[in-house]
């Protein structure tokens, strides 16, 4: 039985802050919005920013899945990745694996539908839940539909309810109000995106994946506001590392009404993990740079520049991919990744056996992003 005692409840008729004391909110809003520029800047000077973009996006559903409890790893990602791309379908694959999968794939619809023009609205939220829980533990927590039942938010092991949110008769009228305020409110991104995250996770408007939906709305809500040129900014890491603190500041606005120290601590979120960002972008991009000779040198072909750009993209592949991906006729790429696995750039996580080729890893990157 879970108690009640010290729950907080929803800040009924508190949305969205009636004021907010820039003062206080000023240091930490241009901090973040230099870091966060600083970022961007270094994803459109890259030559292919994928190259980029695949680690971090396995990085972010990793991570945000990590914390709803789902265990998987970069490792298992890209394995899984690497075989299904060879269509696999009698691989036995733990369902948490999946679920990550799943987050990442959802986050991608989700950008693609709102650049095909769909607005961001009700009917994409459902279409994101739906994709995100159709396999796995949420496929039976109502896929697509908002909560019909009262929520909660737990710690199990206190045994103690922390939050309760907003009720089922009163959600369709709070997501309303959200996204009038996404749409429609002339704050500052980033405050903006604060608050709307904050208060998408206490309408908990779905009975299994908010916090994952609600972290992948910070990043669709900084990319339609084009605070950043690609919407490619994760920020879970920082979230995880401050699990109590996110939770507690959360809590806090409901209970005393204070949007300010959720405000600072979400600022300091977006300034630490673009710094962080920035700092592995800048190590890939050192790599590749260092390995854009070696790999000249080594394979000394006109395909040299495709191969790197492909195992910095898939750092974890089998062959036939290799040469599916690149044109590169199979037999070469059989050859190159042989002159590659010689120099120790490539090493095997897996032997060939029967019909599946080798599974390899480029372990240089792969230490470079691996949480």
């Amino acid at each position: 039985m879970l108690k009640l005692d010290h729950a907080v409840q929803y800040h009924y008729d508190q949305f969205p802050p009636q004021s907010l004391d820039y003062i206080q909110l000023m240091p930490g809003l241009l901090q973040a919005t230099d870091a966060l520029a600083r970022y961007d800047q270094m994803l459109k000077n890259l030559h292919n920013s994928e190259i980029l973009l695949a680690p971090l996006r396995n990085q972010e559903a990793v991570i945000s899945s990590r914390m709803e409890g789902t265990i998987s790893t970069m490792d298992e990602i890209m394995q899984y990745e690497a075989d299904f791309s060879e269509g696999d379908d009698s691989m036995e694959v733990r369902s948490d694996i999946v679920e990550t999968i799943l987050y990442q794939r959802t986050l991608k619809n989700a950008q693609a539908a709102i650049e095909e023009g769909y607005p961001f609205s009700k009917s994409v939220l459902k279409t994101m839940h739906q994709q995100l829980l159709s396999y796995g533990r949420g496929a039976a927590k109502a896929p697509g539909t908002f909560k019909r039942e009262q929520n909660y938010l737990a710690d199990r092991g206190k045994k103690a309810i922390l939050f309760v949110p907003i009720s089922p008769e009163k959600l369709e009228e709070g997501i309303d109000k959200l996204f009038q305020y996404i749409n429609h409110d002339p704050a500052p991104t980033l405050v903006k995106t604060a608050i709307s995250h904050l208060e998408f996770e206490a309408l908990h408007p779905f009975q299994d994946g908010n916090g994952r939906i609600g972290r992948m709305l910070i990043t669709l809500m900084l990319w339609q506001s084009k605070t950043i040129g690609a919407p490619h900014f994760y920020i879970s890491g920082y979230f995880e590392e401050h699990k109590e603190r996110y939770i507690d500041l959360m809590r806090e606005v409901s209970q005393t009404g204070n949007w300010h120290s959720w405000c600072i601590f979400f600022l300091e979120a977006v300034q630490w993990q673009a710094a962080h960002n920035l700092a592995i972008a800048q190590n890939i991009q050192a790599l590749y740079e260092e390995m854009k000779t070696v790999f000249t040198e080594t394979l000394s072909s006109k395909y040299s520049l495709a191969v790197l750009d492909f195992v910095f993209t898939y750092p974890v592949f089998r062959n036939n991919r290799l040469a599916e991906l690149t044109g590169i006729p199979p037999a070469t790429a059989n050859r190159f990744t042989k002159s590659l696995l010689e120099k120790k750039i490539l090493s095997i996580k897996e032997e060939a056996a029967g019909r599946k080729s080798a599974l390899y890893s480029f372990e240089q990157m792969m230490a470079l992003v691996r949480v």
